[in-house]
């Protein structure tokens, strides 16, 4: 197997026609399978991904094999080409608008997940900052759309085929399109600026979303990041768009 990428608890390698990502300890094997449950669900509900093809130990450690799909990141092109950065960045906002419009009625739910994920955050905010987010995420509207929960240009591969296909669904629910696009922003928005700005813009333009609606579920999104554990750097920023109000 020839390693291609190390990032945080795992280490991708290219073995033939597949695949296959492995885990170290400190992911939980609960969450590997449900990695590849989320997969195969998306994928049964017709969207555009690499297709699981086990979850077994390799040298002790849990792994999740899927088929490879030759080409290259959108990140990778968009670093390469900055030119062509307006027609990558329509790609990627076409291609999430078209998963949120797929189904997949197993998937759990975002408002219950990110319940539990403000839930566990009671070592960073404290318990009138997880209520605020808590009563803010009971009051918005129940949807059903497939959300990948983390959709940046790192985890859409275009195929040498010309497809477009997305993988790592670790994070996938089913709810609210706008919910995916706020995480999307902020994801942006940890790095540059004026590409989260150019994508907000086009990602309401082209669904037809009113950016309040986006912006209304940014800090209950930074929260549910926040929950992830992410490098300090990006602890601080995701702080600051919790901006829940004082009680007096």
């Amino acid at each position: 197997m020839e390693q291609i990428v190390q990032r945080g608890n795992k280490a991708v390698f290219v073995d033939g026609e597949n695949i296959v990502k492995v885990f170290n300890d400190t992911k939980p094997v609960s969450d590997v399978f449900n990695e590849a449950l989320n997969l195969a669900r998306v994928n049964e509900a017709g969207i555009s991904t690499p297709e699981p093809v086990s979850v077994a130990r390799v040298d002790g450690s849990w792994a999740l094999t899927t088929t490879y799909v030759p080409g290259r990141t959108l990140a990778e092109l968009m670093a390469e080409d900055p030119d062509q950065l307006d027609r990558y960045l329509a790609m990627f906002v076409d291609f999430q608008i078209d998963i949120h419009s797929h189904r997949a009625p197993l998937l759990q739910h975002q408002k219950d997940k990110y319940a539990r994920m403000i839930a566990s955050l009671t070592d960073v905010l404290d318990a009138t900052t997880r209520y605020e987010l808590e009563m803010r995420l009971d009051g918005m509207p129940n949807e059903v759309s497939v959300c990948h929960g983390d959709f940046n240009p790192t985890n859409v591969i275009v195929g040498d085929d010309g497809k477009l296909y997305a993988c790592d669904w670790a994070h996938a629910t089913q709810g609210s399109g706008a919910a995916g696009a706020a995480i999307s922003y902020l994801l942006f928005e940890i790095d540059d600026h004026e590409m989260a700005r150019r994508y907000l813009d086009l990602y309401c333009k082209k669904s037809d979303t009113p950016k309040q609606v986006v912006r209304n579920w940014m800090s209950i999104v930074a929260a549910a990041e926040l929950s992830r554990r992410r490098e300090e750097s990006a602890k601080d920023f995701l702080l600051r768009w919790i901006d829940v109000v004082d009680y007096q």
